[in-house]
């Protein structure tokens, strides 16, 4: 089963980026994107949204056993 993680950045900046983006691969999670919420004033994202995701066994329904 694929499961997703988001992950919301309220710096947003290359050093930011890569320390999440290398947090989460160690735990197991691969990159799917990347999202920016951009400011009409500044041409700078205000936020960024990392979008992960990892496979996890199938869980089973203990009440269809």
């Amino acid at each position: 089963m694929i499961v997703y993680k988001v992950v919301e950045l309220s710096v947003v900046d290359d050093k930011e980026i890569e320390k999440k983006l290398n947090e989460m691969a160690k735990d197991g999670w691969y990159l799917d994107g990347i999202h920016f919420a951009m400011r009409e004033s500044s041409k700078r994202p205000a936020m960024a949204f990392l979008v992960f995701y990892k496979s996890v066994p199938e869980e089973k329904d203990e009440e269809s056993e």
